[in-house]
């Protein structure tokens, strides 16, 4: 019986560490993202109106395209 027993329990006590780890997981990317995107943004901002604009964005499209609503000239082509 306790061999059952063993073999009922075991797979929910693996399903549930599974799950924490795909929800640990899934923190950590979104964590990783959000400084990516902090990033990319700052390093945009560092660049003057110039350079923005042989880009093909305007400083108030910054954040937009860093999230990709902004579809650039070379990308259109592609």
């Amino acid at each position: 019986m306790s061999a059952a027993l063993a073999t009922i329990v075991r797979p929910a006590v693996t399903k549930r560490a599974n799950a924490f780890g795909q929800i640990l997981r899934a923190c950590c990317d979104g964590i990783a993202r959000h400084f990516a995107r902090r990033t990319a943004i700052a390093t945009l901002r560092e660049l003057d109106d110039h350079a923005l604009r042989d880009i093909g964005i305007a400083r108030s499209q910054i954040e937009a395209a860093v999230d990709g609503f902004i579809t650039l000239p070379d990308q259109a082509r592609m």
